[in-house]
């Protein structure tokens, strides 16, 4: 995924000169391409990401493209406010990279471990949140950033969890894309990032009738093919490596309330920080994500399969 990144993000800039890389003293073996290629519309605004909002909310201002790019933890979760603020409410078009996201800095704790990102920033007006799940994804998801006309966050797990498209038609902003298809009317699996190929990696082999659904765009979502899936179903498992409170198990619950009422699974992070360093494999143990638990708790929630 971050190659699919990385290149394209040196095609929007050698096509646009107007499209500029910010980044918080973070990814340098990352950006030796564009470096190579656009070295003009790099800016390295050293370890003060707030300060590098700020910049690149003056630089959308007078025309520039600015992709801001940080460790997730980091890009969104400490600059917000300047978010907020600076970028979203007066529409600037500015896109913002939280790389890392989930446990994927496992060694480095909980300082650097992102399970708050969605739930922070799909509450700010005007700022869209891409999730993309393959290298497919995230070079639709940049494509469509690019042409927004306002904020946009896009989100980057795990990069080496394997394709989940064959290849991908450009979606729709909001579109639920359709991993794998299913006609069993008793449960579908829906998830983002990461956690799409777990997600499809079970279905396939514990259900393997059942529709397996990936959310590269949390905000703005396509509601109505929402209730359409949960209308078809009788159970719904949703997945994600992030928090269950305001992440996309809350909101496909918020939708599936208020128009299609059905039985949901949230499987993500519970209102605890990981109480051990390790590797990546071990933290998704320690939260409960690792397949063996979550086959656990679906068969749990599904006691007739």
């Amino acid at each position: 995924m971050r190659d699919a990144f990385s290149e394209a993000l040196v095609r929007l800039a050698k096509a646009d000169p107007n499209v500029l890389l910010l980044t918080g003293d973070h990814g340098y073996a990352l950006f030796d391409e564009f470096r190579k290629e656009c070295p003009a519309q790099y800016i390295n605004a050293g370890i003060a990401e707030q300060n590098m909002v700020g910049m690149a909310a003056g630089l959308a201002r007078i025309g520039f493209r600015p992709f801001v790019y940080g460790l997730s933890a980091f890009v969104p979760v400490r600059v917000v406010e300047q978010i907020k603020l600076d970028v979203a409410h007066d529409q600037l078009p500015v896109v913002f990279i939280g790389d890392g996201a989930g446990f994927v800095y496992s060694h480095l704790g909980t300082s650097h471990q992102s399970t708050e990102d969605i739930a922070c920033t799909r509450a700010i007006p005007n700022l869209s949140v891409f999730s993309p799940a393959d290298r497919f994804e995230v070079k639709a998801c940049m494509e469509l950033a690019y042409q927004s006309k306002s904020a946009v966050y896009l989100r980057m797990g795990k990069s080496d969890r394997g394709d989940v498209h064959s290849a991908l038609d450009q979606p729709k902003i909001g579109e639920l894309l359709e991993a794998r298809s299913g006609t069993n009317g008793d449960v579908a699996f829906i998830a983002t990032g990461a956690l799409v190929r777990t997600a499809l990696n079970i279905a396939s082999e514990l259900y393997p009738d059942s529709a397996v659904w990936s959310v590269p765009f949390i905000k703005p979502v396509d509601s109505e093919q929402v209730v359409n899936i949960c209308r078809k179903v009788k159970a719904l498992v949703v997945f994600e490596e992030h928090s269950i409170l305001g992440g996309l198990g809350s909101m496909i619950a918020e939708i599936a309330s208020e128009h299609a009422p059905v039985r949901i699974l949230r499987v993500g992070v519970r209102d605890r920080f990981s109480h051990y360093c390790g590797t990546y494999e071990y933290l998704l143990k320690e939260h409960g994500l690792d397949r063996a638990s979550i086959e656990k708790d679906i068969r749990a929630f599904l006691p007739a399969n």
